[in-house]
């Protein structure tokens, strides 16, 4: 199981999101091709309510502690309840550029 696949089953069970995308942004970064290090989440759960977002975020850590400790450099979380996800009309930031790109070439 590639860890994008192994992230998403791990989130879908502890968390039972609304929405969920994950997203390897690993070729973004001054990486090997082919690395799975860097992940984008974007969830949507009803969990959340009443959370702030230190503790959403600390809640996915938790569930994601073991890819965290290996493989996986890089997180971007962004957690949201139905409701903050409708007002935001499904619209997540976008990455920001790897500050590193261009050093291995």
């Amino acid at each position: 199981m590639m860890f994008r696949e192994q992230i998403e089953a791990k989130i879908r069970a502890a968390f039972d999101p609304t929405y969920l995308e994950v997203i390897d942004e690993s070729y973004r970064h001054n990486v090997p091709a082919g690395s799975e290090s860097h992940f984008k989440v974007i969830m949507v759960s009803e969990r959340f309510t009443g959370e702030r977002i230190l503790t959403r975020h600390r809640a996915m850590y938790a569930v994601l502690s073991e890819e965290l400790a290996g493989p996986v450099h890089a997180l971007a979380l962004h957690t949201y309840t139905l409701k903050e996800w409708t007002s935001l009309q499904n619209a997540v930031p976008e990455s920001p550029p790897c500050r590193g790109a261009g050093l291995l070439a």
